[in-house]
């Protein structure tokens, strides 16, 4: 366990070092819904507006990281009919005939063979035990400051197991974007 929040801890060091790090090229305000563009030449600053990423479910959210939360799976024992699979071999007589000739000359023969078939089918055959999952196992993180909006306060996603280990080794209210896979918890 300790193992896994140094290395979360690094890593989250890590990208917040390459991100301060990163120099020109685009420049996000994140105060206003505009991506700036500096010019290295000449120092001119280009204004784009960005598109809402708040209304589509699978875009990425950021704000700042408040709690965490892991709900481990829910399981319980439960009882089902056991089915196996019951076959059964049926014969039944068949009658066969072959004609010969003509007129008065004509003959019939007639023999009889058995034949099987065999058929099968799903019967009970008592109960059987097995798991079943109640409530599949939930990693969760909460934000404050939603989109840089200072109104929506404790907001919660859930997330993949990656990105909980990463919100874990991070301080509370560093800053955290990430593409959630559910929202509420």
């Amino acid at each position: 366990m300790f193992k896994r929040l140094v290395t979360a801890a690094v890593t989250a060091l890590l990208i917040a070092g390459l991100g301060a790090c990163g120099g020109g090229g685009d420049v996000s305000d994140e105060g206003t819904d505009y991506s700036v563009d500096v010019d290295q030449d000449n120092g001119s600053v280009a204004e784009e507006p960005q598109p809402d990423t708040a209304t589509t479910t699978d875009a990425t959210v950021y704000g700042l990281r408040d709690e965490v939360r892991h709900l481990a799976a829910r399981t319980t024992r439960a009882t089902r009919p056991h089915m196996t699979r019951k076959c059964t071999t049926t014969t039944r007589r068949v009658k066969h005939t072959t004609s010969t000739g003509s007129g008065t000359k004509r003959r019939t023969r007639t023999w009889y063979s058995t034949e099987q078939a065999k058929s099968c089918k799903q019967v009970r055959s008592g109960t059987e035990t097995y798991t079943r999952v109640v409530r599949p196992e939930r990693w969760c993180v909460s934000l404050d400051n939603l989109h840089g909006d200072a109104t929506q306060d404790d907001v919660w996603y859930q997330v993949s197991k990656t990105t909980y280990d990463a919100a874990i080794g991070m301080d509370r209210y560093a800053h955290m974007d990430f593409t959630p896979t559910a929202s509420g918890c």
